[in-house]
């Protein structure tokens, strides 16, 4: 449904997006996450044909967004971070005017209407100004002309903005809901949410995708940083140097101690491939000391997140380093 090869955008002198390639299947819902000016914006705006891309193409449910924008606007839906509305209209009356502007017939028109008002929770304001609405409620009204004419392809960069916490979870339940339906690419910084309604995430950071896969794929791909928390009583120093003998830790830090026989914490770093949780429990039953807790702490996706973008940002500041000093 989207295929995107090698899109490039440069601004000036500013390489903005950089020979990114990905594809987004048939009623898949994708998370499209990064740092702030990773290109993430920039992405959205070419693929919706708002800008034109410097180099490379994408298709969006088969045409292209260069030579058949017109086609690729009747298979979208947009929704835009900061919506544009006309404020002195009334909900309905927007609706209604962006329905003929895409030259829908009045009777599906006022049909699908019917079904948007009421999928984005807008039957009780329907009548009201836009001007007079909150922000949460004008991006229900934003969300609500994104599926209007029904497309098979859906962007949405940051839809939960300015929602409360009720609207958020409405708005993430819509979501998922239209999965399978619709064809959704998904920008937002709230990591919780991507794991609530994502199949998939794509990575971008410098312009580049860095990294892309099902959440799940993401954090076990880092599954080296997961730790295994243990508790038991015993002399610290003893239980430090004990645990880091065990084979497969390869890191031992103390989070808490207590004085002579009180309980103590430890974190473990395992290495790679090694789950250490059964020698762990070994070597601390072995020394006498009674164990209270030993379990695995999983990598979250917000820190796999963290690390691919920090690394990105310091390959870019050594890669302009190395420039300098050879100018």
């Amino acid at each position: 449904m989207i295929s995107v090869r090698d899109l490039t955008k440069v601004f000036g002198h500013t390489l903005a997006v950089n020979r990114i390639s990905f594809e987004v299947q048939k009623g898949q819902v994708v998370g499209f996450l990064g740092p702030n000016g990773a290109g993430k914006s920039t992405t959205m705006r070419m693929l919706t044909c708002y800008i034109p891309p410097t180099a490379g193409t994408a298709t969006i449910n088969g045409f292209d967004i260069f030579h058949e924008s017109e086609q690729v606007r009747s298979n979208l839906g947009y929704l835009p971070e900061n919506v544009p509305m006309y404020t002195e209209m009334k909900v309905t009356e927007y609706l209604d005017f962006r329905g003929r502007l895409r030259r829908m017939a009045r009777p599906e028109r006022l049909k699908r209407m019917d079904y948007v008002l009421e999928r984005c929770w807008l039957t009780t304001v329907k009548h009201k100004t836009i001007g007079h609405l909150s922000k949460g409620f004008r991006q229900r009204v934003g969300l609500a002309d994104a599926l209007l004419h029904n497309p098979p392809v859906l962007i949405l960069d940051e839809p939960t903005v300015g929602l409360d916490p009720t609207q958020i979870r409405e708005t993430r339940k819509l979501v998922r809901d239209l999965g399978g339906d619709h064809t959704m690419l998904l920008s937002t910084h709230i990591l919780p949410e991507v794991e609530a309604v994502c199949d998939r995430v794509i990575v971008i950071a410098g312009g580049q995708v860095v990294a892309q896969g099902t959440p799940d794929e993401l954090r076990t791909s880092r599954r080296m940083q997961a730790r295994v928390l243990v508790e038991c009583r015993g002399p610290a120093k003893e239980v430090q140097t004990a645990l880091s003998r065990v084979s497969g830790v390869a890191e031992v830090e103390l989070l808490e101690t207590g004085g002579n026989g009180s309980y103590i914490s430890a974190a473990l770093r395992s290495k790679e491939g090694y789950d250490v949780r059964e020698e762990v429990a070994r070597t601390v039953q072995q020394q006498g000391w009674p164990l209270r807790e030993i379990r695995l702490e999983h990598a979250t996706l917000e820190e796999f997140f963290i690390q691919v973008t920090a690394n990105q940002a310091m390959g870019q500041i050594g890669q302009a380093k190395s420039a300098g000093g050879a100018a």
